[in-house]
């Protein structure tokens, strides 16, 4: 969430930034509710004075043992029209973070102006793409060469955007994830975690899910109780860690590594992607998260990103890191990176992971804090990135290490976690 204050000292500026982001902020309506919010509360403080000073005055007439009739009478009307000016500036307050919840994040100074993907940069490509003897399949053909992926069981199961994966892929799979948590914890510093599945509305919300992206999320109503939403990142839950809590700067800035699976209607991307595991309903995702201290946290979301990338390169697979435009970015970011990996079978570069840093706007929305040096609270930076979408990286190894004869080679940096397993052989193979 944006600063209030910074609003109401720099709202043309802020309305002239968000519209880089397509986002059409409503000044008119926001004046018009300030307005009557700096009325209200300057009334309400006048009333608390004269609240305070009758007090004072009805102490001292019965102390000299008078008659306070009157001013008790007096007291009383102040006192009644205090509580409604209270209860007014507390509506109007509430109807302000009503405003500012649906209002994205500010862009970053360094973040290139555009409307949409094509206005993306492209920071850097490590990795050429391999040239093949024979026509490269996609994924989908590959695997069911392999006789280990199965869209149509899944579809009975669940229905569209599910997978099944069996015998040595489903390993493949698992390995993948567990290569990933081992070097983020073992390498690059970040404390694994295990955490709900499920969250409620104030960690949604609080992440900037909610209430912008409720149609793109899985609730599970509960007679009786709150209703819970399926994660659809493990970004949520693990930043939440921090929600109303003031962090000993000493501590920062926190590392977390979650490896979890990710559930999203994908309510606005209906006919796009609907071909294998690109899109799915549910998927597998390891995720980074950082707590920072505002002076770091642009210097963390490099390093971050680095650790991501770190993967891609142990796994020798091409990529490119696409620094995203103004009208290309998620709601809650003020600045991110896109490493997009290379598909021989789509012949093109797709999204694996998403580094962003949303600065303020997320620790605002959750009061997630530190103590600067001055002894204050200020409000954390907070980061996260795709360490990677396990997914997307079984697509990318499937298409980079496929063979002519239908088989997959395993990559070296995997070989540890395959039980010997060095090629994955199509169905009958010996």
């Amino acid at each position: 969430m944006l600063d209030p204050q910074r609003l109401r000292s720099e709202l043309d500026a802020v309305a002239s930034r968000l519209a880089t982001r397509s986002f059409v902020l409503d000044v008119q309506a926001f004046r018009v509710l300030e307005e009557e919010r700096r009325t209200v509360q300057i009334r309400t403080q006048e009333l608390q004075t004269a609240r305070n000073q009758f007090s004072k005055r009805i102490g001292q007439a019965k102390a000299k043992g008078e008659d306070t009739t009157v001013l008790m009478a007096e007291s009383a009307g102040i006192n009644a029209a205090l509580a409604e000016g209270e209860k007014r500036l507390e509506a109007i307050q509430e109807q302000q973070q009503q405003q500012l919840l649906g209002v994205p994040n500010l862009p970053h100074e360094s973040v290139p102006v555009g409307k949409s993907a094509e206005s993306n940069v492209e920071a850097r490509r490590v990795g050429t793409p391999a040239t093949f003897g024979f026509a490269p399949k996609d994924h989908v053909d590959i695997g069911a060469g392999l006789g280990l992926l199965d869209f149509e069981a899944a579809g009975k199961i669940a229905g569209s955007r599910f997978a099944l994966m069996t015998g040595s892929l489903a390993r493949l799979h698992r390995a993948i994830a567990q290569f990933m948590l081992d070097v983020h914890s073992g390498e690059h510093g970040y404390t694994e975690v295990y955490v709900p599945y499920l969250v409620n509305a104030d960690s949604m919300r609080g992440t900037g899910q909610l209430p912008k992206f409720e149609e793109d999320l899985f609730a599970v109503e509960r007679h009786g109780a709150e209703k819970l939403y399926l994660i659809p990142t493990a970004e949520v839950p693990v930043t939440n860690i921090v929600r109303g809590e003031i962090v000993p700067p000493e501590l920062l800035p926190l590392k977390f590594v979650c490896h979890s699976p990710c559930f999203r209607s994908e309510a606005g991307s209906y006919g796009r992607d609907t071909r294998g595991m690109i899109r799915q309903h549910q998927f597998d995702k390891v995720e980074l998260v950082q707590m920072a201290h505002p002076s770091r946290s642009y210097e963390l979301l490099e390093e971050l990103t680095g650790h991501a990338e770190a993967i891609l390169n142990r796994l020798e697979l091409p990529y490119r890191v696409m620094t995203l435009c103004t009208g290309d970015m998620g709601f809650s970011a003020a600045k991110t990176y896109d490493i997009e990996v290379w598909l021989p079978g789509q012949q093109a570069y797709r999204e694996i992971s998403s580094c962003s840093n949303f600065e303020s706007f997320q620790a605002r929305r959750m009061q997630a804090r530190f103590r600067n040096e001055k002894g204050k609270p200020e409000l954390l930076h907070t980061l996260n990135g795709s360490g990677l979408a396990v997914g997307r990286t079984l697509v990318a190894i499937l298409e980079n290490y496929q063979r002519a004869d239908g088989s997959v080679v395993v990559p070296k940096a995997l070989l540890s976690y395959m039980a010997g397993m060095e090629v994955l052989l199509p169905s009958g193979a010996i």
